[in-house]
């Protein structure tokens, strides 16, 4: 099997996020952007609120909702984003981190996993 590149492994990942948010969310960012840095996969990912969400989090308490609401949702899909790693990049996931803004409408997730994935091969 060929080791796939880093710029490779970017590119399927940000690709296997937005279907996965698509699948898991039922309906996915218009962007997303990976970067692979050493042990660490630092995703961001754009237009991710539906406009019920943009309306609700406009008032504080419907910002802390939506923001509580997701972050609960993106914590029980940690199986499926533990594979989604394991298939892409071949390393084990060992810890996800996850934050979004509901003024921009973005998450950033990094994913810290057990191998040096800058120089793959």
């Amino acid at each position: 099997m060929t080791k796939k590149t880093r710029s490779e492994m970017e590119d399927e990942f940000s690709k296997a996020m937005i279907r996965f948010e698509k699948d898991y969310f039922g309906r996915g960012s218009v962007e997303a952007r990976t970067y692979i840095l050493h042990d660490m996969i630092l995703v961001r990912l754009r237009g991710i609120l539906t406009p019920a969400e943009q309306t609700l989090a406009e008032s504080r308490e419907g910002m802390l909702m939506v923001k509580d609401t997701r972050r609960q949702l993106f914590e029980t899909a940690r199986p499926h984003l533990v594979e989604m790693v394991r298939q892409i990049t071949g390393a084990r996931m060992i810890s996800l981190h996850s934050d979004m803004s509901t003024s921009s409408g973005e998450r950033i997730v990094v994913l810290i996993v057990d191998t040096n994935l800058s120089n793959p091969g």
